[in-house]
């Protein structure tokens, strides 16, 4: 129904329409390129906003690596010191143990992620400005 409308009105345009959008015709403002450099910057702005997050998450990411295969590393081995017979003994707490182990481990990368996601995303501000 809007489109009805807004089609209808510009069908119906008399002559002080005609007169007013003569009186705001107007040429461009010549401005040296100036309005083109700042659309320019705004744009490239634009995109690097939009490429910070997923450049830290690869970079944080790519740091993560090492700790967290020493995390597994130190988890394997932790998980061989344990007795046999603890691990073959039925024992209902012994899974409660395993997750928090790897509970705890996963929160750790994860704080790990987090601080470096947050570096990263400082440090492309600061690129930016």
């Amino acid at each position: 129904m809007t489109s009805k409308i807004i089609n209808m009105a510009e069908k119906l345009r008399d002559a002080e329409d005609r007169m007013l959008e003569s009186l705001f015709a107007s040429e461009p403002i010549a401005d040296d390129g100036f309005s083109q450099r700042v659309v320019r910057r705004i744009r490239r702005r634009i995109w690097i906003r939009r490429l910070a997050l997923p450049v830290a998450m690869v970079v944080g990411g790519a740091i993560a690596i090492k700790p967290a295969s020493q995390i597994l590393v130190a988890a394997s081995k932790l998980l061989t010191v344990v007795p046999q017979d603890v691990v073959v003994k039925p024992a209902e707490w012994l899974p409660q143990v395993q997750g928090i182990a790897i509970s705890g481990s996963l929160v750790q990368m994860a704080i790990y992620g987090t601080v470096l996601l947050g570096v990263g995303l400082l440090g492309a501000r600061a690129l930016t400005d």
